[in-house]
């Protein structure tokens, strides 16, 4: 048995435990429990990717004394 089987077979009998230990949902359990450790196995990958760095709005201009500057008038 691989590793990742061992895995799945582990996470199935916890769902199932979880689940109150229903009959006849061993394949829905497997199901489950693979679907979960195929999902942490990529995650590791995506993780590992650089995220964009949001950017960052520009400061407010402000005059000399602080306070900031009046909107110029329409003509």
């Amino acid at each position: 048995m691989t590793d990742r089987q061992e895995r799945i077979r582990q996470r199935a009998h916890a769902i199932w435990e979880q689940a109150g230990r229903p009959d006849g949902a061993h394949q829905q359990h497997w199901d489950q429990a693979t679907a979960e450790i195929d999902a942490e196995t990529a995650a590791p990958e995506t993780a590992s990717r650089p995220k964009p760095k949001a950017r960052q709005p520009k400061p407010a201009p402000v005059t000399k004394d602080g306070s900031k500057p009046k909107a110029p008038r329409k003509a």
